[in-house]
């Protein structure tokens, strides 16, 4: 790091001091919040039954919960995927398009992890428990059949079927009690699937990696995902990178800005009249998507950092300097919190600075005690900032809520791609070098991931869950289907029972 650098950062963290003493002696007001909710542990149990036979019970009992749950969305869902389009010959087709639909999702819901794999993994299950679960599989396909129908359909009618899945509960108002100041959050972030050292198709991206400036090519989504206030992130909207119209030193490649637009573009036609809360990170912190925003009707929550808007945050703290006022201290759980703010900032952008937005910017400064009692033995004092840029002006009675409760509820969209990529979802496999039969797993994945998320966090299920956790609850269904033939008739009448389907609270 330069001189003038660890200067610069100097000078910032003592006005920073200065500015935190001012407001700590001036009219800061001590809130105390809701409780901090910590992690639940799990139980250190072996089995879920004393014996065999209550053990045998009770993979019956979970496969009819499981199953109850499944058929509250899949007839609706499968209904949607049957309308898309079958380019095969009607004569030469021994599996059904929705018994490969069902397959393909399986393979996630079972989080068997690979074409190969999925083969084994379906072929150690009793056919006729699966079959029990979901009837449209009338048969048992092999990987590579599904992977050569994903080749052929347009597998964006799978992302859509999945969209119409999820329009369908928020119509139901599955969702509702668990909205925050009745806003939808939607969180949308970047992440790289995958890559290869060789071009295996055109869309691909490319970077020159290491002194040598090595190509290297590779895959890119932007991600979106809906936040529910108890916790639940389920997915919504993917948008590959792609470079079709690139030509090397004439045309610039596919970014995440770009791809911004797109999503935001389908975002708004999916939900023309929906309101929505945007959570995104500091590489959005910019103009042309603060005006998007707005022009679609969007409230937002955008990352700020110290240096992408330079004017606006030089601004902000000055204000907050001359308006002590503006603040309010937090006890949220262990930690404490305190809150600044500056609203009506203009923001100048654009060529000769002809555009300008009004942005209200808030900073919260957060303390705590780390206790390493099984190490050093030391109490630790922590402390971090987070600071946001907000659509609306920050008050005493907003900012709680709006800080705490949707900023940082971004972090949730890291969490989902972490899981989807380390916790059986196998996020950055490719599956087919075939790009659309890529794309078609992408979406297959997400339908298995909502599917999961749907069933882990059901009334249904939740019990079963909280003893053995997600993952092993998914273990010991599969367990369950592999184990002893079960009781068809029992499954049967469990899915005829009039249960409405519900989160738990």
């Amino acid at each position: 790091m330069s001189r003038t650098k660890e200067k610069l950062q100097d000078k910032q963290r003592d006005r920073e001091e200065r500015m935190l003493e001012r407001i700590r002696s001036g009219k800061a007001t001590r809130v105390v919040c809701e409780e901090r909710k910590k992690k639940r542990s799990l139980p250190n149990c072996l089995n879920m039954g004393e014996s065999s036979e209550e053990e045998e019970r009770e993979k019956q009992n979970t496969v009819e919960r499981a199953t109850m749950v499944y058929r509250q969305m899949l007839p609706s869902l499968l209904k949607k995927l049957s309308r898309i389009s079958d380019p095969r010959k009607p004569g030469s087709i021994k599996h059904k398009l929705t018994a490969l639909m069902v397959y393909g999702i399986l393979m996630f819901v079972q989080q068997a992890g690979s074409r190969r794999e999925v083969n084994r993994t379906m072929t150690r299950i009793h056919f006729e428990n699966l079959q029990a679960m979901f009837p449209e599989l009338e048969s048992m396909p092999h990987a590579d059949t599904l992977a050569r129908l994903l080749e052929v359909i347009d597998v964006a009618e799978i992302q859509k079927c999945m969209i119409e899945l999820l329009k369908d509960l928020i119509r139901q108002k599955k969702f509702a009690k668990y909205l925050i100041r009745k806003n939808y959050l939607v969180a949308i972030d970047g992440t790289q699937k995958l890559f290869r050292d060789y071009k295996f198709d055109d869309n691909c991206l490319i970077r020159h990696v290491g002194e040598e400036k090595i190509p290297q090519y590779y895959v890119y989504v932007l991600e979106s995902v809906l936040v529910l206030d108890n916790g639940i992130t389920l997915p919504l909207l993917s948008e590959f990178l792609k470079n079709e119209e690139y030509v090397e030193g004439v045309t610039k490649q596919d970014c995440e800005r770009k791809a911004f637009q797109r999503l935001a573009r389908r975002l708004k036609e999916t939900f023309p009249k929906l309101k929505i809360t945007l959570l995104v990170d500091g590489l959005y912190a910019c103009g042309p998507v603060i005006r998007e925003c707005r022009d679609y009707g969007w409230g937002y929550m955008i990352v700020l950092k110290e240096d992408s808007l330079k004017d606006v945050w030089h601004e902000a703290i000055g204000l907050m300097r001359l308006t002590p006022e503006n603040s309010l201290e937090v006890n949220w759980g262990n930690r404490n919190q305190l809150y600044v703010w500056a609203n009506f900032i203009e923001y100048e952008y654009g060529e000769n600075r002809s555009s300008k937005e009004i942005v209200h910017v808030v900073i919260c400064y957060e303390t705590w005690q780390e206790n390493h009692s099984h190490s050093s033995k030391e109490v630790e004092e922590m402390k971090t900032r987070y600071a946001w840029i907000s659509s609306i002006p920050i008050y005493h009675s907003n900012v709680f809520p709006r800080c705490t409760k949707m900023g940082r509820h971004r972090w949730k969209i890291e969490n989902n791609i972490l899981t989807e990529k380390h916790q059986g979802y196998e996020y950055e496999h490719c599956y087919s070098y075939t790009w659309n039969a890529m794309e078609g797993y992408h979406y297959l994945m997400k339908i298995g991931r909502m599917l999961n998320v749907m069933a882990a966090n059901s009334e249904l299920l939740i019990d079963k869950v909280q003893k053995l956790g997600i993952r092993g609850f998914i273990k010991h269904l599969n367990e369950a289907l592999t184990g002893k033939l079960l009781d068809k008739r029992k499954i049967a009448e469990a899915v005829e029972k009039e249960i409405r389907w519900r989160l738990a609270a």
